[in-house]
């Protein structure tokens, strides 16, 4: 009697073996998305600090045509803003003016958002906007902008409240002497006012050299909820804080922002070298 034919085992993969390789594949996938997400970050990073330096080179650049720096633009709310052009007040300094603002550009210089305004994309030539038309970074959050409002040590002295270095006809007439004297960059928030940077040792840039700081406010782009250091970005005064990158943990909480600025050394070197000044 002829025996019966054997049944065939057919190969496969028992579920132990597919739970591996399904952990292996996750594994690998995980580890390549992480690789990506970096490399994404960074390439956002690079590109938000050339943005930077573009635009500090488009503000001297204009300073240079213009011979003065521009006011930065103003941003209230969705039915109240400058639309990324200059935001001036009408009335000459001291007077402030909000509710008032006008796009026009006043010879006196009197701006109306000195520490809390955002790029003037539009008078620089800023072409990467939003749908309002204020300059982003990479990210897609607006770039700000604050310009010296006060002065001091001009050889000639200025009458009382007038603003130098956005007003082309005063700053011809006072010259090269004349240096900011509020604006300050502060490696902490630890210790600040606003008007100092508490410890001299806390100073990077103290107020009789910068001009205007440029900020991007980074991936988180804080407005509300930012850590200390962030929070002393955003605040509206002439006061600003800059270090390298820290996580949620540090004592001052999370910390991206980025951040260039324009010393009146290299404002006046530039408009002196192409014939705007003296």
């Amino acid at each position: 009697m002829e025996g019966r034919p054997a049944i065939a085992r057919t190969a496969g993969f028992t579920l132990t073996e597919l739970a591996v390789v399904t952990a292996i594949v996750a594994l690998l996938l995980g580890s390549l998305m992480y690789t990506l997400a970096a490399q994404t970050e960074q390439r956002n990073f690079e590109e938000t600090r050339r943005r930077l330096e573009q635009a500090k080179e488009l503000l001297l650049g204009f300073a240079i045509v213009q011979g003065r720096l521009p006011c930065p633009a103003r941003y209230s709310s969705p039915a109240s803003h400058s639309g990324g052009l200059e935001s001036f007040c009408a009335a000459a300094p001291p007077a402030s003016c909000p509710g008032t603002e006008t796009t026009t550009v006043q010879a006196h210089g009197n701006c109306s958002n000195y520490h809390d305004g955002y790029l003037p994309a539009a008078a620089i030539g800023w072409t990467q906007v939003d749908p309002d038309g204020f300059a982003v970074d990479a990210w897609g959050n607006r770039i700000r902008y604050a310009v010296a409002r006060l002065n001091t040590n001009c050889s000639t002295p200025p009458p009382p409240n007038t603003r130098i270095f956005t007003s082309a006809t005063n700053l011809r007439t006072y010259g090269i002497s004349c240096q900011p004297d509020d604006l300050l960059v502060c490696k902490s928030a630890t210790g600040i006012t606003p008007t100092t940077c508490g410890a001299a040792a806390n100073q990077i840039m103290t107020q009789s050299l910068v001009v205007a700081v440029l900020l991007s406010t980074g991936k988180n782009g804080r407005v509300v909820g930012a850590g200390a250091d962030e929070a002393a970005n955003l605040n509206g005064d002439p006061i600003f804080v800059w270090h390298t990158p820290t996580p949620a943990t540090a004592p001052n909480g999370e910390f991206d922002d980025q951040m260039t600025w324009i010393t009146v050394g290299e404002l006046y070197g530039r408009m002196i070298a192409a014939g705007t000044l003296p």
